[in-house]
């Protein structure tokens, strides 16, 4: 079994008072949890992700978050854009460290949407599903985008930034570029959704939890939970890349996180980030 090496300190300094009254909120929607987190709301930035990958603060046994009411570029995967409204979304990124010499970490991104898809069942949604790699969906169409990046440095060693954007409330006759099958979590939890603060204390005490298995079990410790919400499951798929595309039975997940695609010839092994996932006969949600 791959085991990680992320380590949840043992002893934690107090937490820097939030400036601001939507990260007092989670703090205290935090309760016992708040002194891992380090929490910095802004009104604007090019892109969480870009921001933290480019100034990705020291490890000092904390989890540095960054949210953004609005992002004017931000990140999803494979160069794509990902789109975000003030008061219509969540939008923000998480700084994980890991040990020095520590290998890049194997399934992270799928380890993440098994904890938001949690974080969001215990909220009420119903007909959650996990599309490989890096997509929460709510009865097949698209609710959370995920994107892990890694970024190192020779003084601080592996850190994973993890993104993520969660539609709360679209705007009438929005056009999400590239995408069909979007869907908000008003849509979700027929109009009741949760405020900002106590949804994003929800999904950071999830993360914090499930990445605290993921450092003592590596992905297998968590291969089961993605799996049992797998989309396509012994489904027939295309998947597209960069120059080809293949077309198979989605077979779930290897212990590295790795797409199994069951094809005429053998079954293939399908790495994160080289390709795109499309139910045959029909568009991706």
């Amino acid at each position: 079994m791959r085991r990680s090496h992320f380590r949840p300190p043992d002893i934690l300094p107090a937490s820097t008072p939030p400036p601001n009254a939507l990260q007092a909120a989670v703090i205290t929607h935090l309760g016992a949890q708040a002194p891992r987190f380090v929490i910095d709301w802004v009104d604007e930035c090019v892109s969480t992700n870009i921001a933290l990958i480019e100034n990705t603060p020291a490890d000092d046994g904390r989890v540095h978050v960054l949210v953004a009411e609005r992002q004017s570029a931000g990140r999803g995967r494979r160069g794509r854009q990902w789109q975000s409204w003030p008061d219509g979304s969540l939008t923000f990124s998480s700084v994980w460290h890991f040990a020095r010499g520590t290998p890049a970490p194997a399934g992270l991104s799928l380890v993440a949407g098994v904890a938001v898809a949690r974080a969001l069942e215990r909220l009420g949604v119903v007909g959650l599903q996990l599309k490989w790699p890096n997509d929460v969906l709510v009865n097949g169409e698209k609710l959370v985008g995920i994107l892990v990046e890694l970024s190192t440095g020779r003084a601080r060693g592996l850190a994973a930034v993890i993104g993520i954007g969660i539609n709360l409330r679209l705007p009438p006759d929005v056009r999400i570029e590239a995408q069909a099958g979007v869907t908000d979590l008003a849509h979700a939890l027929d109009g009741d959704v949760p405020g900002r603060p106590a949804l994003l204390a929800a999904l950071l005490a999830e993360l914090d939890n499930l990445l605290a298995t993921y450092a003592s079990g590596g992905f297998p410790a968590v291969k089961g939970a993605w799996e049992q919400r797998n989309a396509f499951a012994e489904l027939p798929v295309r998947i597209c890349g960069d120059e080809a595309s293949l077309e198979g039975i989605c077979a779930g997940v290897d212990d590295d996180g790795a797409l199994l695609l069951r094809t005429a010839t053998g079954t293939q092994r399908i790495l994160a980030g080289d390709v795109s996932l499309r139910p045959l006969g029909g568009d991706a949600p």
